[in-house]
C-alpha cells in the first residue's frame, strides 16, 4: 500500500485522535478503574472534585506519547522515509528542549525510554540504544508509531521491518517489536477500510514472520496468548495494545476514548493508541467539537500542516 492512498484527512484524523486521546487521558492517569469517575463523566476536563494527575498541566495537553509521534511524523515527512539518526535527533530535542511539546514541557517520560535516550547520548547507536530485557518491555515505542502507518510506501513487509527499527531506538525486545508491527499492519487496514482490520493484521503478520522463528514465537506465545486475559490499562506493551484494542470496540470515537480511559493505569497512552485507530476508522467528523477546541498545541500542528480536517 502506497502513502499516496491515504488522504490529508486520513493521515490528519489519525494523528489528531492519538493527540486527542493522550490528553484526555492525562489526568487520570496512575489510577486504577474504581478510583475514576463514572464512565460518562470521563472527559478532557475532569469533575471539578476529582483529583487530576499532573494538575500543573494546563488541561487539554498532550503528554510524551503525544510529543514522540509528533517527532516521528515530523521526521518521516521531512526525511521521506524512516531515517533512525534524524528520529533520533528530534528525540534528543524533545528530551532535552521540549521540541513537539506543548509548550516546550516535558513530562511523563517513561523510565525506559529515559534510560535509551541517555544510552544515545553516550554513544550506543540507534540499533542498540534501547533495552532488550524481558522486563524491558514498556510501551513507549509502541504509543508513538502510528506516523508509520499513515505515511509509509513501501510494502507490509517494509513496513513490519520499519516499525521494529523504530523500536528497537528506545525498546529493544522482540515483544515491543512485534506489538507496534501490529499496530502499524492494523492502521493500515483500517486505513484501507478493511472491516475485520486486526484478524486481516494478525494473519499478515503471521505469514510475515513465518521464517523467523524468535519473533514467531513472540506473536503466537505472547502477544495473541493475551487476548485470553482481560485487559487492564497497564504499561505492559501486550496489555498496552489490547486495551486499545477492547476499547476500539465502541461504536464511535468518544466512547472509544471514554472506555480507553475507563480501564485505568496508563490512561493517556491506551487512550492515544486507541485515539489513533478510532480517528482513521470515524474521522475527525465524528470529534466532540469540545476535544478538538480544547486540544492545546495548535501552533505547533499548524507547523506541520496538521490542521484539523
Amino acid at each position: 500500500m502506497s502513502s499516496l492512498q491515504n488522504t490529508p484527512e486520513q493521515i490528519r484524523s489519525g494523528m489528531w485522535g492519538l493527540l486527542i486521546g493522550d490528553a484526555c487521558g492525562v489526568p487520570y492517569e496512575f489510577r486504577r478503574p474504581e478510583e475514576l469517575p463514572p464512565i460518562e463523566r470521563l472527559d478532557m476536563f475532569p469533575p471539578k472534585n476529582f483529583l487530576r494527575s499532573y494538575a500543573h498541566v494546563p488541561l487539554g495537553t498532550w503528554s510524551d506519547d503525544g510529543a514522540q509521534a509528533l517527532c516521528l511524523y515530523s521526521s518521516l515527512t521531512s526525511c521521506g522515509h524512516y531515517h533512525p539518526h534524524d528520529f533520533a535527533s528530534r528525540l534528543l530535542r524533545w528530551h532535552d528542549h521540549g521540541y513537539m511539546a506543548v509548550d516546550n514541557y516535558v513530562f511523563d517520560i517513561g523510565n525506559q525510554t529515559s534510560v535509551s535516550i541517555n544510552r544515545l547520548k553516550s554513544g550506543a547507536t540507534t540499533n542498540d540504544s534501547g533495552m532488550r530485557g524481558e522486563r524491558n518491555n514498556g510501551n513507549g515505542s509502541l504509543m508513538r508509531c502510528l506516523p508509520l502507518a499513515l505515511l509509509h510506501r513501501g510494502s507490509d513487509d517494509s513496513l513490519v521491518a520499519d516499525a521494529h527499527r523504530q523500536s528497537r531506538l528506545t525498546h529493544g525486545h522482540a515483544r515491543a517489536q512485534v506489538c507496534c508491527a501490529l499496530y502499524c499492519l492494523w492502521a493500515r487496514r483500517e486505513l484501507q477500510g478493511i472491516c475485520d482490520a486486526w484478524e486481516d493484521a494478525v494473519e499478515s503478520l503471521k505469514k510475515i514472520y513465518r521464517f523467523d522463528p524468535k519473533n514467531s514465537m513472540e506473536l503466537h506465545e505472547h502477544v495473541l496468548k493475551r487476548e485470553e486475559k482481560r485487559p487492564q490499562g497497564t504499561g505492559y506493551v501486550v496489555d498496552s495494545l489490547h486495551s486499545a484494542k477492547l476499547a476500539c470496540q465502541e461504536s464511535n470515537f468518544e466512547r472509544t476514548i471514554k472506555k480507553a480511559i475507563s480501564l485505568g493505569n496508563d490512561t493517556d497512552t491506551t487512550a492515544s493508541i486507541a485515539g489513533g485507530i478510532a480517528g482513521i476508522r470515524f474521522g475527525a467528523s465524528n470529534f466532540p467539537t469540545f476535544w478538538k477546541e480544547a486540544l492545546r498545541g495548535k501552533e505547533i500542528l499548524a507547523w506541520l500542516d496538521l490542521q484539523i480536517p
